[in-house]
C-alpha cells in the first residue's frame, strides 16, 4: 500500500473532525468570545497571564504532545500498521480532542481552576482526592518514563554504514561497542541544542513580555533553534545516561519554581519552531515519497507477535498508543496552565480541540514513517531487543526512520535526518518534563491541604521549591530504577484512567449546568476508557510480579483501587442528585456556572 493512502485518508478525517465535530462541540458547550476569561479578569503576572493565541497554542501543543505521539505509535507498530492507524484517527476525533476541548472549556468557565478542583465541585471531596492521587501517580510515571527515554536517546549510537557514512567518518563522534563494532554517536548534537535553547529562553521571554512583535519573536526563536543545532555539530555534549538524568532533573526543578513567562513559555515558544518544522518535513517527505512509490513495508496486522510481547490487542494497543489518541495528561495542562493564559473564549476550540488533532497528525506521520522506512528486523532490535540486557530505544528507531525518509524524499543525508529526528523528540520531552513537574507541584500543594487541613499545613510544605523537589525526587527514583519499556504500559494505563476521571467530572459539570441535554460526547468516551484501562492493569499485574518489578506492581494496584473509587464516587454522586449545586461563586462564571470548590 502506498503511504499516501493512509496519510491522505487519515489527514482528511482529522480535518473533517475539526470542521464538523469540533465546531459541533463548541456550539454544544456554548463558547462565547465576548465573555471575560480568568486571565483577563485577574492577571497576576505569574500564572494568570493573558497571552496571544498563537503563543498559548505553541505552549499547549508542545506540552501536551511530548514524546507520547512519537513513542506510542512507534511501539504500537508491533501489532501491525492497521490497528494503530484506526485508533489514532478515530480515537483522536471522538475521544482525545473532545476530552481536551471539554476540559479546557470547563476550567476557563470555573475561573481557571484545576481539574482536581472541578472534580471536587462535581463529585465532592472523595472525587477531589481521587483526582489528586490519580494525577500524582500519572505524572510521576510519565516524567520517569520520559526521563529514562531521554537519557537513553541522548547517548544513542548506531553503525555509520547504516547512516550512509564510512567507518572513518568524522561528522559524528564514535564509540566502540563491546563486540568491537564502531558506532556513530548521534545524541550529543541534540544535547547541545537542548542546552542552548533552554539557556537563552529567559532572554526571549523578557523580550516577548516587553512587547516584541510577533514576526520578530518567531524570527528570533527560529534563529536560536538553527544556531543551537549548528553549534551542536561542532561542540556536541556527551554525558552518561545517569548523568543526563541528574542534569535534566536539576533543570526541571528550577523551571518548576520560576514564573511561567521566564522559562516555560519562551522555551516552549522557541522549541515549537523545531516541532512545527519537523511535522511539516515529515508530512512533506511522506507526500514526496508516496509520489515516488514509497510503500508501507510493515505488516498490516502482526497480532500474534504483538500479543506475545505486549498483550492482547484490546486493551494493550490502546494504552500503548497512549497520547496519540487520548491522554489524561492533557486535562492537567489545559486546566493547570493553558486556561490561565487564554485571553478569549474564542481561542478555546483552536487550542483545546485542534491542538489534539495536530498531535494525532504527528502520531499518524510517525506511524507511516516507521512502517514504511524502517526494516522490521532493525525495528525489533531497537524497540523490542531480544537481549534482556539491551535497553529499548524507540526514540532512535523513530529518528532512523526520519533519516531514511528525508534521505529518500529530499536527498538529505540520513545522518543529518536522524539527528533532526532526535532533536524533534527531545524538544517535546523536555517541554513535557518541565511543565509536568510544575503541575505536580500544584497537586502536592493541594494534597497536603486534603491530608492535613488547609490551616495546619506546615510552611515548608507550602513552599513551591519543596513540592517541586518532591516531584523531581520521585521522578528520578522511578526512572533510575526501572527501564522505559517497563514503565510505559503502566503510564499508559494511568494516563487513560485519568482521562476517564476527567471526562466523568466534566460530564457532571455539564449536567449540573443543564440546558444542553445529556453530554454523551463526554460520557461515552469516559465509559470506554474506564473499562479499557482497568482491563490493561489486570494484564500488567502478573507481568510485573513475575519480573519482581515491585514499584510498578504497587503503582498498578494503586491505580486499580483508585479506578474502583472513581466508579463508587460517580455512582454515589448520581444517586445523591447530580444537579445539586455546590455553594459559592466561581470566578467569571454566570449563575448557572457557579460551582465553587471548597
Amino acid at each position: 500500500m502506498n503511504v499516501l493512502v493512509p496519510l491522505a485518508v487519515g489527514g482528511a478525517a482529522l480535518l473533517l473532525g475539526s470542521r464538523f465535530y469540533g465546531r459541533f462541540l463548541a456550539r454544544r458547550l456554548g463558547l462565547d468570545p465576548a465573555r471575560p476569561t480568568p486571565a483577563v479578569e485577574r492577571p497576576d503576572g505569574r500564572d494568570f497571564v493573558p497571552t496571544r493565541a498563537h503563543v498559548v497554542f505553541a505552549h499547549h501543543f508542545a506540552t501536551i504532545a511530548g514524546a507520547g505521539p512519537i513513542l506510542g505509535p512507534t511501539m504500537a507498530v508491533l501489532y501491525g500498521f492497521a490497528p494503530a492507524w484506526f485508533w489514532i484517527v478515530l480515537g483522536a476525533i471522538f475521544f482525545g480532542a473532545a476530552h481536551d476541548l471539554a476540559a479546557l472549556f470547563v476550567s476557563v468557565r470555573s475561573g481557571g481552576r484545576s481539574m482536581a478542583e472541578i472534580a471536587r465541585a462535581t463529585l465532592g471531596g472523595p472525587g477531589f482526592a481521587l483526582f489528586i492521587l490519580f494525577s500524582l501517580v500519572m505524572i510521576v510515571l510519565v516524567t520517569s518514563a520520559f526521563l529514562s527515554a531521554t537519557a537513553i536517546s541522548l547517548t544513542s549510537a548506531w553503525p555509520p554504514a547504516k547512516l550512509g557514512l564510512p567507518d572513518d567518518q568524522t561528522l559524528l563522534g564514535t564509540v566502540v561497542a563491546p563486540d568491537g563494532t564502531r558506532l556513530g554517536v548521534i545524541g550529543g548534537i541534540a544535547s547541545t541544542s537542548v542546552v542552548l535553547i533552554t539557556a537563552f529562553s529567559p532572554v526571549l521571554g523578557w523580550l516577548i513580555r516587553r512587547g516584541l512583535p510577533t514576526v520578530a519573536a518567531y524570527g528570533l526563536a527560529a534563529a536560536l533553534c538553527a544556531g543551537s543545532i549548528a553549534v551542536g555539530f561542532h561542540v556536541p555534549i556527551r554525558l552518561e545516561p545517569q548523568t543526563w538524568m541528574v542534569v535534566l532533573s536539576a533543570y526541571v526543578l528550577l523551571a518548576a519554581g520560576l514564573p511561567v513567562w521566564l522559562i516555560l513559555q519562551p522555551r516552549d515558544f522557541a522549541n515549537v519552531q523545531i516541532l512545527y518544522v519537523g511535522i511539516a518535513m515529515l508530512l512533506g517527505a511522506l507526500v514526496v515519497g508516496g509520489i515516488g512509490g514509497l510503500e508501507v513495508a510493515a505488516p498490516a496486522t502482526n497480532l500474534a507477535e504483538g500479543t506475545a510481547r505486549l498483550g492482547l490487542v484490546w486493551p494493550m494497543l490502546f494504552i500503548t498508543v497512549a497520547c496519540g489518541a487520548i491522554s489524561g495528561f492533557h486535562c492537567l495542562v489545559a486546566s493547570g496552565t493553558s486556561a490561565k493564559q487564554i485571553a478569549s473564549e474564542g481561542h478555546v476550540k483552536r487550542i483545546g480541540y485542534d491542538a489534539m488533532l495536530l498531535e494525532s497528525l504527528l502520531a499518524l506521520c510517525v506511524l507511516v514513517a516507521v512502517a514504511a522506512t524502517l526494516d522490521f528486523g532493525d525495528y525489533r532490535s531497537l524497540v523490542f531487543p531480544a537481549d534482556p540486557a539491551a535497553k529499548s530505544n524507540p526514540i532512535l528507531a523513530f529518528s532512523l526512520a526520519v533519516g531514511r525518509l528525508l534521505d529518500g524524499a529530499f536527498g538529505l543525508p540520513a545522518a543529518y535526518g536522524t539527528v533532526f529526528g532526535i532533536l524533534l523528540v527531545e524538544g517535546f520531552v523536555i517541554t513535557t518534563l518541565d511543565s509536568a513537574v510544575r503541575l505536580n507541584r500544584y497537586l502536592f500543594e493541594e494534597l497536603w491541604e486534603i491530608v492535613l487541613g488547609r490551616e495546619r499545613v506546615p510552611r515548608l510544605m507550602r513552599h513551591p521549591w519543596f513540592n517541586a523537589g518532591l516531584s523531581v525526587g520521585l521522578m528520578l527514583f522511578l526512572g533510575w530504577t526501572n527501564a522505559f519499556a517497563a514503565i510505559w504500559p503502566v503510564f499508559g494505563s494511568a494516563n487513560q484512567l485519568l482521562a476517564a476521571l476527567s471526562l466523568i467530572a466534566v460530564s457532571a459539570w455539564l449536567l449540573r449546568r443543564g440546558g444542553a441535554g445529556v453530554p454523551l460526547y463526554t460520557i461515552v468516551p469516559a465509559g470506554v476508557m474506564l473499562v479499557t484501562t482497568v482491563a490493561s492493569l489486570v494484564v500488567l499485574l502478573p507481568r510485573y510480579a513475575g519480573k519482581a518489578q515491585w514499584s510498578l506492581f504497587v503503582a498498578a494496584v494503586a491505580l486499580l483501587v483508585l479506578a474502583a473509587g472513581v466508579v463508587l464516587v460517580a455512582v454515589s454522586a448520581h444517586r445523591g442528585g447530580s444537579r445539586q449545586r455546590a455553594s459559592g461563586p466561581a470566578i467569571g462564571g454566570s449563575d448557572a456556572d457557579r460551582y465553587d470548590v471548597r
